[in-house]
């Protein structure tokens, strides 16, 4: 217990730390079988789907604003709480298995799931930020988000035993217990300070500070450091100038409102995934290889984010380059599929999908990286929670065109079209993906000044 009390000593450490964090998170055998759990008490297709709408609609909701009270109080205390009420959600459902139990509990996950969007990237980064280490965030993310992808398949794969073992009860306490084991990972975060370059609340712009005093820094320049507790007035009245400065630098800022919007894009897309299954039986495959072959895009997507810390370096133009050539796979694994007359055209389909998604988790990590490299402001939750929101809105979209493009077209030539996305990402990336700190920042600064009254 004594390491969860103490600060970490070290960039590895802090790694450790934040390694375990996420990669609890999603360590759920519950995540397999909760929508046969719900059937199995009762509950109709309808209700099921508007359990998942209480939980969607609740993260959506609160996604910016509880970004902001992350920028106004202590982020690990607020991580710790978010893990706590994960843990709670899952003792509603194993306490009250009905529609009232399951949607108090979604309700709850769903804020769970608001407050540590955006609170956890902005707390590693302000940490690394006053260790003067924030070139090794990518690094940082890319390993985070590779334990995340490992523990899901490990959840899923430990639901079946513990389920022939004890059912859904043994299934569920099992996700509390994990809850409560990713309450302690919670307790070993740095308490980090926020890290401001000035004055907490002042109009950002894109024009550097024409003195020593201004919300922004010299390009390179490494902000200084100081502790929440400093901001006058009382919470809420920081809590509005938070959310205030947030909004508005992610708005008005024009490279953090490039980053903002081409993160959200890569990130967004992705919902493709949940299709994967439905486009390798499209292709003839039984139900237990489809798993297999969804497997084969989790290898991607987990090579991919472990692989973000040395691509981190690449040029804006290098990386525009390996999305237009993962647009073009992912596009032709999907119509290869799609007229496969036998197994093996369909796996060389998924292995061209798996590499695409590799390549668009890599982006996504480094555009993550960019943009927190490009925020300023004192509101970095409240920013990074906006490319959160917009991801969710661009899923949203994934969904609703796969619904409404499956009624004309085929499975296979309905994701093909949304890798077109990935295209467009491509073509945006030279000029919406925010320059590396200090190193490209220079050509940034000496844009003209966008005052928010262009798109884009």
């Amino acid at each position: 217990m004594a390491w969860l009390r103490r600060e970490p000593t070290g960039v590895r450490d802090l790694t450790v730390r934040a390694v375990l964090f996420k990669g609890t998170r999603d360590l759920l055998p519950i995540y397999a079988l909760y929508g046969v759990l719900f059937a199995d008490h009762g509950l109709s297709t309808a209700q099921i789907s508007l359990l998942l709408a209480i939980w969607s609609v609740t993260a959506f909701l609160l996604e910016v604003p509880s970004g902001a009270w992350a920028d106004t109080v202590p982020r690990r205390r607020l991580l710790v709480l978010s893990c706590v009420l994960q843990a709670a959600c899952f003792v509603l459902w194993m306490l009250v298995p009905s529609f009232a139990g399951f949607a108090l509990g979604f309700l709850v996950w769903g804020v769970a799931g608001a407050l540590e969007s955006g609170t956890f990237e902005a707390l590693i980064y302000d940490d690394l930020v006053a260790r003067g280490e924030p070139s090794a965030y990518a690094r940082i993310m890319g390993w985070t988000r590779g334990a995340q992808e490992s523990t899901v398949l490990v959840a899923i794969v430990a639901a079946a035993p513990l389920f022939a073992l004890g059912g859904y009860g043994l299934v569920g306490w099992v996700s509390v217990g994990v809850g409560l084991l990713h309450t302690l990972t919670a307790l070993a975060l740095p308490s980090a300070p926020v890290a401001i370059s000035a004055t907490a609340v002042d109009d950002l712009d894109d024009e550097p500070a024409p003195g020593p005093v201004g919300p922004h820094v010299k390009p390179g320049a490494v902000p200084a450091v100081a502790p929440r507790s400093s901001s006058p007035g009382s919470t809420s009245s920081r809590y509005l100038a938070m959310l205030t400065t947030g909004l508005s630098e992610a708005l008005h800022v024009r490279r953090v409102r490039r980053g903002v919007l081409l993160g959200a894009l890569l990130y967004g897309v992705t919902a493709f995934d949940e299709y994967f299954g439905l486009l390798a039986v499209s292709g003839g495959a039984s139900t237990s290889t489809s798993a297999l072959l969804v497997g084969v895009t989790v290898v991607g997507s987990l090579i991919g984010s472990l692989l973000a810390g040395r691509t981190e370096v690449v040029s804006s133009r290098t990386l525009a380059l390996a999305l237009f050539v993962a647009g073009i796979l992912f596009i032709a694994g999907a119509l290869a599929v799609g007229v496969a007359q036998g197994p093996a055209l369909v796996w060389v389909g998924f292995i061209g999908i798996g590499i695409a998604y590799g390549i668009d988790f890599n982006a996504e990590v480094i555009a993550g990286a960019r943009l927190q490299d490009a925020i300023e402001g004192p509101a970095r939750a409240t920013v990074t929670s906006v490319s959160g929101l917009l991801s969710e809105i661009v899923a949203l979209g994934v969904f609703a065109f796969v619904a409404v493009a499956t009624q004309w077209l085929a499975m296979s030539t309905t994701i093909a079209l949304l890798g077109s996305v990935m295209l467009v990402a491509a073509a945006l990336t030279p000029t919406w993906l925010p320059p590396r700190q200090g190193i490209e920042r220079g050509r940034t600064e000496n844009a003209t000044p966008d005052h928010g009254g262009e798109p884009g």
